[in-house]
């Protein structure tokens, strides 16, 4: 009777433990370099980081909630070279911007996702498309009045998002919840509307926690993931839908824990990803290139 018991504790105890989430260490990048700090106050609270198709070698780059409605097409040394303004909308809580392809395939856009709620309070989200444009003479500020505004609501409970991607393939957009464990994948199927609500589909999670940023590889092969501790990796060596590749243990890439690391980035032409954090009380912040091998 006493060995029966003594199985069925440990049967028990097995069953209430929580099974570990193995991962792999990525191989193929190199550990990550300093390029430039980030120095200027006018970036103090940068939140989205895309490299520029039009303009290569530059980055697209916004801080997040409370600041004004604007982007910077920013450079290797973190130094602003131009400065764009949406004409007409507000800065709610803008938190991952996107370079992708549109309705017009000979262009590309820019997307920018007024989707972040840090305490749960609004059922709309906004996502802002407007044709990337080509630096001229820098300047003074441009301002942007040919915009289309994607509105989009969540299903079930609102819910604070930070991850914006397109899947350049598809022009699908999907977003991922941030402050739940599992955190959940979101889906808006293209075309979408620009001129009524979307309810966006859960189509999937991830035993993943703080999301707060992620990135398509230029061909849609790769996809970058990023909390305020971690980069995941994921590779589409076989073609599978974007959900079914998400639901996959990612491959961990070694990183650099940043101050508040909310930005990240594929370079433009697949050759590695760049990070950069907003600026924190006492510490330093620094824009970084991890080098595919």
């Amino acid at each position: 009777m006493k060995n029966v018991l003594f199985l069925f504790v440990i049967l028990l105890f097995a069953s209430c433990t929580p099974r570990e989430t193995t991962t792999s260490t990525s191989k193929e990048f190199l550990p990550g370099k300093k390029l430039a700090e980030l120095t200027l106050k006018k970036l103090d609270e940068v939140s989205g980081l895309a490299s520029s198709t039009n303009n290569p070698g530059l980055f697209w780059a916004h801080n997040d909630s409370g600041n004004d409605a604007e982007i910077f097409l920013i450079d290797q040394d973190v130094k602003i070279i131009q400065t764009y303004v949406l004409q007409g909308v507000e800065n709610r809580d803008w938190e991952d911007i996107a370079v992708g392809p549109g309705p017009d395939s000979t262009k590309n856009y820019v997307y920018i996702g007024d989707i972040g709620d840090n305490s749960a309070m609004f059922r709309l989200k906004y996502i802002y498309r407007f044709e990337e444009p080509v630096l001229g003479a820098a300047g003074k500020k441009i301002t942007i009045a040919n915009f289309d505004t994607i509105t989009f609501q969540l299903p079930g409970a609102k819910k604070d998002t930070e991850a914006l991607l397109i899947d350049p393939k598809t022009k699908d957009i999907y977003v991922i919840s941030k402050r739940e464990e599992p955190v959940y994948l979101y889906q808006m199927k293209y075309p979408y509307p620009t001129n009524d609500t979307i309810t966006a589909l859960q189509v999937g999670s991830m035993p993943l926690t703080q999301i707060v940023a992620g990135s398509f590889s230029a061909d849609g092969r790769e996809i970058l993931i990023k909390n305020y501790n971690h980069v995941y990796y994921w590779k589409n060596s076989s073609n599978k839908a974007i959900p079914e590749l998400l639901m996959e243990k990612p491959q961990v890439i070694p990183y650099e824990v940043e101050p508040q690391g909310e930005s990240i980035t594929w370079a433009y032409d697949n050759s590695g990803f760049y990070t950069i954090s907003e600026k924190d009380e006492g510490k330093k912040s620094f824009l970084y290139f991890y080098q595919r091998k």
